[in-house]
């Protein structure tokens, strides 16, 4: 068998299944055979101790006379016949039944049996043997009867039945099992082997697709079979990873290019502003020069804050510092601080939170999402609209409801208005607003749906699990 073969696996899964399944048939054969043993021989020592009984009366009750040796040959040999006659492995007949009586006062014994005899009474006459109980005694290599004596009053009654017959069936019934055994075991190996080789071809198969799926293209899928094993599942399963994997690294290159691109603008603003003010000589100029620089890198590293924290908040390793707080007082704090800025824009603001709504959170970053759904207001609802917002509690869950009367998310953002970087055509942000806001929400437990408003307008309706607290 070459080598490549008895390395595979399909090699050895069949040679460990037909191991184990031949072993198994074997025990269960001994078993059998050690069954059908004692089967047998309790089917002799029956026949034995039924037919000594019958002779030992028989013996006991024929007048003692010069016809009464006759009479008992006859009755055992009646008995003699009632057991077919063995043959030896070439065939040959022979006596499978010995009688034997003795005869007080040294007189010759009966005896009806195979010759020479002499084998016989020796080995009787050795022997210690319970009357009733059928022992085996070895009269020569390869041969041994079954012998049982009872006492009577003319001499004890010996009555013996080779096994030769018995043990030349079991040995027939071994060797043909041995034969079928070796077959079934052979043919076993060949279907095991077949079915695992198909199974595992299977398995090359992915192996050999998902090694040539490199970085660059990750187009490539599984054949996904129509039916749902094992295999087929695993197959699925690579081809969704893959699939996320792709999505991830569009997602990736999507994220580097659009802060590569947010970095670029202000970055070469920067440096030209500082370059032409240091050309100057001004000091006044170059004063505000650098005041401007350190707002626009302000800027640019809550740009980049923003966008690690959500990285992380997507990854599940954002670092929450949960405590008991008061949405209600956060929210109206947060509402304080804007009103200003909505009033400026014209902006009519209407209020319905309910008082002492506590929740399970981090307040920075509660104050962070509050803050940027305000600002989403000023900077994408045009002047003089009505914001409305709620802070109800249903379900065990804070509901935090604002809504707008403005034009509403433009159709082409969608379900995609919480990705990173996704915002409309004509809107100043980064397009992290709202991505940051689901993914802190999430982190929390919570959840962020949008929809329209009837008459137009826009809905962020925030729900985030409420904290019922017991009193002291």
């Amino acid at each position: 068998m070459p080598d490549k073969v008895r390395c595979t696996a399909a090699w050895r899964i069949s040679t460990w299944t037909t191991l184990a399944f031949a072993v198994g048939t074997a025990i269960a054969f001994s078993v059998v055979y050690a069954y059908v043993a004692q089967n047998i021989r309790e089917h002799i020592d029956t026949w034995l101790v039924g037919e000594a009984e019958v002779l030992a009366q028989v013996s006991a009750n024929t007048t003692r006379d010069t016809l009464y040796a006759r009479l008992v040959e006859e009755v055992a040999e009646l008995a003699e016949h009632e057991v077919p006659e063995e043959r030896d492995a070439r065939g040959k007949g022979g006596n499978s039944v010995f009688f034997l009586q003795t005869m007080p006062n040294g007189a010759a014994p009966i005896w009806v049996g195979p010759e020479p005899r002499n084998s016989f009474l020796s080995l009787i006459a050795s022997s210690q043997l319970v009357p009733g109980v059928p022992q085996s005694l070895r009269i020569s290599k390869g041969i041994s009867y079954r012998v049982v004596v009872r006492h009577g009053p003319h001499g004890d009654v010996y009555l013996g039945l080779s096994d030769r017959g018995s043990r030349e069936r079991l040995h027939q019934l071994t060797r043909r099992f041995v034969l079928i055994w070796a077959v079934v075991a052979a043919f076993g190996f060949l279907i095991s082997y077949w079915s695992a080789r198909r199974m595992l071809s299977r398995v090359e198969e992915i192996t050999e697709t998902v090694a040539g799926i490199g970085t660059d293209d990750l187009s490539a899928r599984l054949p996904e079979p129509s039916n749902s094993d094992e295999i087929s599942r695993l197959a699925r399963t690579f081809n969704h990873m893959l699939a996320r994997i792709q999505s991830s690294i569009h997602q990736l290159r999507a994220v580097t290019d659009a802060v590569a691109h947010d970095l670029k603008s202000p970055v070469t603003a920067i440096r030209g502003r500082l370059e032409g003010a240091l050309i100057s000589g001004n000091r006044e100029r170059f004063a505000d020069a650098m005041a401007e620089a350190i707002e626009d890198l302000d800027r640019l590293l809550q740009l980049l804050n923003t966008t690690l924290d959500l990285a992380e908040a997507e990854a599940g390793a954002l670092k929450l510092e949960r405590t008991p707080i008061d949405l209600s007082q956060v929210l109206l704090q947060v509402v304080e601080l804007y009103q200003p800025a909505l009033t400026d824009r014209g902006h009519r603001l209407s209020l319905d939170v309910r008082d002492h709504v506590i929740i399970d959170a981090d307040l920075t970053l509660m104050n962070r999402v509050l803050s940027n759904l305000f600002e989403n207001e000023l900077v994408h609802v045009p002047a003089g609209c009505e914001v409305r917002i709620s802070l109800q509690v249903h379900d065990e869950f804070a509901e935090l409801v604002m809504e707008d009367s403005g034009p509403g998310f433009p159709p082409d953002l969608g379900r995609r208005a919480f990705e990173r970087f996704v915002k409309g055509k004509h809107s100043p942000g980064h397009g992290l607003g709202l991505a940051f806001v689901d993914a802190v929400v999430q982190a929390h437990g919570g959840t962020v749906k949008i929809s329209d408003r009837d008459g137009g307008g826009a809905i962020i309706a925030l729900a985030l699990p409420a904290l019922v607290l017991q009193p002291a």
